[in-house]
């Protein structure tokens, strides 16, 4: 996530969540952007105003009365690109509501004429009131955007319902969406991800499949989730926690993955294969388990080719890209997987090499086009995302 430069306004309300606007605060300004923190007078109950300006290395912001500072929360309100209610307890939502401005942040709410963003945070009881239900409904006509409540433990106990705050990395994910969704011509467009390894039974034990760990695909769901699109991450079997925002359609075998790549294509902009699907299956796979002393003698056959079987479906100005996993940069290869597979792009990578390919947090790959190629340093999967992404941008 890179902010730099970017204001934003975080106002804490007086709730036991509070606790993870510190987390908020934290990764805003390890981001890059000027992070300046409002809080209610309850809420420094729970954090103390020195921690947020730790955090920060800026004044938190308290009051109305202060000298020299009557008008801070006009300027505020205004110059920040994005302004964020962190928790936002039953108290501030009425509040807002109503249109109250009886302390800094609420007169600052009042003053704002763009973006807000508010992560509701009360007992389950209190949030399924009708009055506090009117009162989102309100904010949200004014063009508030609303993020959870989920469910989960609360301060008095657990619970089904919800109430309790979003977490920090959900959060910080539709931050980050709100503010660099303007400008990508990504916004508003819809994406397909696939992502991660595919198995081939070989009984109803074992699998055949490779060492894909699906960091790659889900990088880049992230990354086109911070840029505005709606995406729809296709994912086969990983260890991996779901992008914030992204649908997850969740596939087994290279035939599941084929047909979910199918049926995902219709209205579809961008497809990226980013999927490392299992190559080979079992010709006859066992219907029951073979005993170990009996030994295993399989017969191979090859997988559907997802990006082959499905170029007819395609439509007409979908921007496809593919991934070509070598060992020893191939060029050559990857350019006749761009010719023959009707690609936009190839994102080429060396399985064998140091920090790169298989179960790692960095790559070292060459964007490949009918341009040329452009090879990039090794970064990390998130980075190589936002450079894909780049690319795909100049196609949209």
């Amino acid at each position: 996530m890179n902010l730099a430069g970017r204001r934003v306004v975080l106002g804490v309300s007086g709730g036991i969540a509070c606790y993870k606007s510190c987390i908020i605060a934290r990764r805003l300004t390890e981001a890059g952007a000027v992070v300046d923190v409002v809080m209610t007078p309850s809420a420094a109950e729970f954090v103390g105003p020195a921690t947020f300006e730790a955090l920060t290395g800026r004044p938190v912001l308290r009051s109305l009365w202060d000298p020299g500072h009557a008008l801070d929360h006009v300027h505020f309100a205004r110059e920040a690109d994005l302004v964020v209610v962190a928790p936002a307890t039953a108290n501030v939502l009425a509040r807002a509501a109503q249109g109250l401005a009886d302390d800094f942040l609420t007169a600052m709410l009042l003053a704002r004429t763009r973006s807000v963003l508010i992560a509701p945070a009360m007992n389950d009881r209190m949030y399924a009131q009708e009055t506090t239900q009117k009162n989102l409904a309100a904010l949200r006509e004014r063009g508030w955007h609303v993020i959870g409540p989920a469910t989960g433990a609360l301060a008095e106990g657990p619970s089904e319902q919800p109430g309790r705050m979003s977490e920090p990395e959900e959060i910080l994910a539709h931050i980050e969406r709100l503010l660099r969704a303007p400008a990508s011509r990504l916004s508003g467009k819809r994406v397909l991800v696939t992502a991660g390894p595919t198995r081939e039974a070989l009984d109803p034990v074992r699998v055949i499949t490779n060492r894909s760990s699906g960091r790659m695909g889900y990088a880049i769901a992230e990354a086109a989730f911070a840029r505005g699109a709606e995406v729809v991450l296709i994912s086969g079997p990983t260890g991996l926690n779901p992008p914030s925002g992204v649908r997850v359609n969740r596939v087994d075998s290279t035939e599941d993955l084929c047909k979910a790549v199918t049926n995902g294509l219709p209205g579809a902009d961008v497809l990226i294969m980013a999927a490392a699907p299992a190559d080979f299956r079992a010709t006859d796979p066992a219907g029951d388990k073979r005993p170990r002393s009996e030994g295993l003698t399989v017969s191979f056959e090859p997988t559907v080719d997802v990006l082959a079987a499905t170029a007819s479906q395609r439509p007409q100005k979908l921007i496809t890209v593919g991934f070509a996993l070598e060992t020893g940069a191939k060029v050559e290869r990857a350019r006749e997987k761009l010719r023959s597979k009707k690609l936009n792009l190839i994102v080429l990578n060396d399985a064998t090499e140091a920090g790169a390919g298989f179960e790692v947090e960095t790559n070292r790959v060459t964007l490949v086009s009918a341009d040329g190629e452009t090879p990039l340093p090794l970064l990390s999967k998130r980075e190589v995302a936002e450079k894909i992404l780049d690319r795909v941008e100049t196609l949209a």
